[in-house]
């Protein structure tokens, strides 16, 4: 062909296009749902004569042969050398800090920071005094636990827009290890004498020990920070051994039923201030049940001031919050309604003097400044070492999933590894200045993004805001009711509580998820957080097994015109080639469902084990009709099988959707290939990936030069399973259909 007539040829990009187009949009492929059962196929016509199909050769990559000592020595001292890049690289990596604050754009970002950190420190005020009851601290321990998380995540966290502070649930889960721990020091939580019980004189002599150096407040902070210090370390241990994948087994459906069910027990520890009730906190197993059992014994002595106080406060929190849900888009920040209702409160009953007059329950004196740093008590870790692993995988869990959520949202990156040594430290750090467990939160988070947050620097504006109530504001908060805070905190389980309006949609998109969901939910609620989280897991985990126990299968049928293949019970009009089936199995093929795997390919294709059965039967008859017998003695016949014309010679299994092969499953093939050879089938297997690949050589499923009945493709497969019929003389005839109804 001459140069000007391949110059001809080509095309321009835009003629070339639209032939694109135009070609992709006539060579589409429309496959119909199956309706109803039908043997009905088209035929595929095919070369009247018997042209051998070429088959694909790949050569594999040679493996580099190294030695494993020189391999470890290479990556040792590529990790232990240190140069001046490196420690840069280092120090930028453990305080990102560094590398996006000299970047910072003040002109473009420091509006919307500012305004987004004023907003969250206002709202934070009122919600930490009340997390703080529901941990089991005084007032001035969940305002310090917020002030220091927002400093340190400013320092190491990568995520712009998450708000890292105190969690409910968390603080739920701290509240039930301080009043375990108080009750085995023998301190009375509910403040009465209703619940005590007798201890021995030596019990009693150390517990009065015990309080002459600190009291129950000052005994309550230390449980709570050595369980905050624990669930730091943990949290530093993950990232350091880069564990976060145990966060997988921590699905959406799960943690939400899990907030879900633990919200149900924050409302419940909260409902005894509703009424003004003193009662001592449940714990353990079926906690929730109790405390309701104690609320209705003791309904009689509900205190009418705060019960009216928890009324109002509703009254107005709870259509605030939803106009502000409502006109979230027009507002450019949330209304702090929490804070008018505070500081309204706060002054109702200072000059009211509900607490003198009504013996109305108040928060008491909140101390300003700082107290010196102390360090946990070592000699507690035994006891709330296994408390912390829960906190800790659940305030991980949660801050990883919402960074990335956001830095997807927002289009930038985080590092998942540096936000769990953040959330690690503003755990360790703040457990030395009488603080508790903190993580992110979805609530605070998004307030954070409507308001036009831009960077960590909001972090700092929120510090500032909740540092000047710390120093000047929280003695002003000595009058405020509990009842008041307990409403804050039970309006602010709206969200949690909310979910169950997305059941319906739940179930239409994963039923699977949906019961996940209501498990989780209800062993959370009835039994305890920490129990719910483990029984969420576990049976998380078993309905994984039980989907690749009894998965899918199907036996597929050509797509025509192409080489795609599909499942015949659920498109119609799929080709099929007589005495050739293709069975898809849709799970990796391990112990678990092996028999599942056996049971379903004989049942949709045949069973050779009842056919070999069948034979043999046969035989034996066929043996005793032509058994002569000369001379008194019987002449043995040899046994040979009869072998009836059977309707399929050949079985391609489709591996695609088989991820992995342990020691079972390799067994389980080779017994199938042998089931069906001993009654003259043929078994090929197609599109084994390169794992399934290597287990099939390391398990010696067939011999080297048995290597041609693996295929790359199911198409290929079932050429050569019709060239292997034509060779044997079975060529079909001219003019006739190699597939057929």
């Amino acid at each position: 062909m001459s140069l000007e007539s391949k110059e001809q040829q080509v095309l321009s990009p835009r003629d070339s296009a639209e032939e694109n187009d135009q070609y992709c949009l006539q060579s589409r492929i429309h496959l119909e749902p199956q309706m109803e059962s039908s043997t009905d196929f088209r035929q595929f016509r095919t070369s009247d004569r018997c042209i051998p199909h070429c088959r694909i050769h790949m050569e594999p990559q040679e493996k580099s042969n190294t030695d494993f000592k020189q391999f470890i020595i290479k990556k040792l001292q590529k990790t232990c050398r240190c140069g001046p890049a490196k420690a840069k690289n280092m120090i930028f990596d453990f305080l990102p800090v560094l590398r996006w604050l000299p970047k910072y754009d003040l002109k473009k970002d420091i509006l919307g920071d500012l305004m987004s950190g004023l907003i969250v420190g206002i709202l934070l005020v009122p919600q930490s005094i009340a997390y703080s009851l529901l941990a089991g601290q005084e007032p001035i321990y969940g305002l310090y636990t917020s002030f220091f998380a927002s400093i340190i995540y400013f320092l190491l966290g990568t995520s712009r827009h998450i708000s890292v502070g105190i969690f409910g649930v968390l603080c739920l889960m701290i509240g039930e290890v301080v009043d375990r721990e108080l009750h085995k020091a023998g301190y009375d939580t509910a403040h009465i004498a209703l619940s005590l019980e007798m201890f021995s004189n030596e019990s009693t002599s150390l517990n009065h020990t015990l309080r002459e150096t600190c009291d129950r407040s000052c005994y309550a902070i230390i449980v709570g920070s050595t369980v905050t210090f624990m669930a730091g370390v943990y949290q530093v241990a993950m990232g350091f051994f880069q564990v976060g994948f145990v966060s997988v087994y921590l699905s959406d459906a799960l943690l939400s039923g899990f907030v879900t069910g633990a919200s149900f027990t924050i409302l419940t520890s909260q409902a005894k201030y509703l009424l003004g009730l003193r009662l001592p906190r449940s714990n353990g197993v079926g906690s929730l049940i109790t405390t309701w059992i104690h609320i209705f014994r003791n309904i009689h002595k509900t205190n009418l001031c705060d019960l009216i106080t928890s009324l109002l406060c509703f009254l107005v929190l709870l259509p605030t919050k939803e106009l502000n849900e409502h006109f979230k888009s027009k507002l450019k920040a949330p209304v702090p309604t929490e804070l008018f209702v505070v500081i309204a409160a706060t002054l109702a009953s200072h000059f009211g003097k509900l607490n003198e007059k009504y013996n109305s329950s108040i928060s008491g004196h909140i101390p300003t400044g700082f107290m010196p740093p102390k360090a946990p008590d070592w000699n507690l870790i035994p006891s709330v070492a296994v408390d912390a692993i829960a906190i800790s995988i659940i305030g991980f869990a949660i801050t990883v999933s919402l960074s990335e959520m956001f830095a997807k949202k927002h289009g930038y990156t985080v590092k998942a590894n540096q936000e769990m040594y953040a959330i690690g430290f503003c755990n360790i750090i703040p457990s030395f200045f009488h603080c508790f467990t903190t993580s992110a939160a979805l609530a605070k988070t998004l307030v954070k993004e409507s308001t036009g947050c831009r960077s960590q620097l909001s972090g700092v504006v929120t510090a500032l805001v909740l540092l000047l109530v710390l120093l000047v504001v929280a003695p002003l908060f000595y009058s405020l009711q509990k009842s008041v805070l307990a409403v804050i905190t039970i309006v602010n389980l709206r969200g949690a509580l909310l979910k169950f309006k997305d059941l319906p949609q739940m179930w239409r998109l994963s039923r699977m998820d949906t019961v996940i969901w209501f498990v989780t939910m209800l062993s959370s609620a009835l039994l305890s957080t920490e129990i719910g989280l483990l029984f969420g897991v576990c049976f998380s985990m078993f309905c994984v097994i039980l989907r690749t126990q009894k998965p899918k299968s199907s036996l597929l049928g050509l797509v025509e015109d192409t080489e795609i293949f599909e499942s015949t019970s659920v498109y119609q009009n799929l080709q099929t080639k007589p005495g050739i089936k293709i069975f898809r199995f849709v799970a990796p093929l391990y112990y678990i469902n092996k028999e599942c795997f056996k049971s379903a390919l004989y049942k949709k294709t045949l069973n050779p084990v009842l056919i070999k059965a069948a034979q043999r039967k046969a035989a034996k008859r066929k043996i005793k009709e032509e058994t002569v017998t000369l001379k008194g003695m019987r002449d043995e016949v040899p046994v040979h099988l009869s072998h009836y014309p059977l309707e399929v010679h050949t079985i391609v299994i489709d591996c695609s959707a088989i991820q992995f092969l342990d020691t079972a499953g390799i067994h389980t093939l080779k017994e199938v290939r042998r089931d069906y050879e001993a009654v003259g089938i043929q078994v090929l297997l197609a599109q084994c990936n390169p794992s399934v690949r290597d287990s099939l050589a390391s398990g010696e499923y067939c011999k080297k030069e048995e290597e041609n009945l693996l295929f790359y493709s199911v198409y290929e497969a079932m050429v050569f399973a019709v060239e292997s019929q034509n060779q044997k003389g079975m060529c079909v005839p001219n003019g006739l259909s190699v597939f057929s109804d």
